[in-house]
């Protein structure tokens, strides 16, 4: 199912959070260690691993052919650091998607608002980051409410775009948690927009991925809506 893009100006939000409390038990870890997770067709798979030495040559390659002195002050350091830094961005932290019996019988909306993200667009290689609002209709079971964040950070750490990423996180709750909805909205900036090109500062980019409930009942679907700031700011998402 194809998320849904739009291109406005995102205001502020407040964070919103309910969860029922029971016993704690854990499912399989979501690790890329042995595999990559990969949720949509067509992504492209994680690297099993990364060569430091070759990164670090590659910057340093890229550097003196845009014309810099490598062997500066300023910039011996560079290519380290730059492979570094981007070793660590594509790297994917493993954690356990912990669920709990849902004893309460708890049948409302959960939903985590304003969780901070960053992540790679793979196209320029520039970051993009912004905020997820994060929901779903507990079936059986319901989630440790950090694990949405962490479920959000594992697959940002990645080289990306952001309808994928929409997808493939509302993809992995759906599938991990069996949840009778899921709701994924994320709002971004995209430094490969504001910063080159047309230079447009501050746009935010709006992609959402729904499924159960969430996508097709219509009461559902506006009440999740309304609590992440559609309906209050004029915003819209077409069926």
């Amino acid at each position: 199912m194809a998320a849904t893009t739009l291109a406005t100006e995102a205001p502020g939000l407040r964070g919103l959070t309910r969860m029922a409390p029971a016993a704690p038990m854990t499912i399989a870890p979501v690790t890329t260690t042995a595999a990559p997770v990969t949720t949509t067709p067509g992504a492209p798979a994680r690297p099993r691993g990364i060569d430091l030495v070759r990164a670090r040559a590659a910057v340093a390659d890229l550097l003196e052919a845009l014309g810099r002195d490598t062997t500066s002050e300023h910039l011996a350091e560079t290519p380290r650091r730059v492979a570094g830094a981007l070793a660590e961005m594509l790297t994917p932290r493993p954690f356990e998607l912990t669920t709990f019996p849902n004893d309460e019988g708890y049948d409302e909306l959960v939903l985590v608002r304003d969780v901070p993200f960053h992540s790679l667009c793979e196209h320029h290689l520039l970051p993009f980051h912004g905020v997820a609002h994060l929901a779903y209709l507990p079936g059986e079971r319901i989630v440790g409410l950090s694990k949405l964040a962490r479920a959000l950070e594992h697959l940002s750490r990645d080289l990306q775009v952001q309808e994928r990423l929409t997808q493939q996180v509302a993809d992995l709750l759906q599938q991990r948690l069996r949840p009778r909805g899921v709701g994924v909205v994320l709002e971004a900036e995209h430094l490969c927009m504001s910063l080159r090109g047309v230079a447009v500062t501050g746009s935010r980019t709006v992609t959402s991925a729904l499924r159960g409930t969430l996508r097709e009942d219509p009461r559902s679907r506006a009440e999740f809506l309304a609590l992440v700031g559609v309906g209050s700011t004029g915003r819209s998402y077409p069926s």
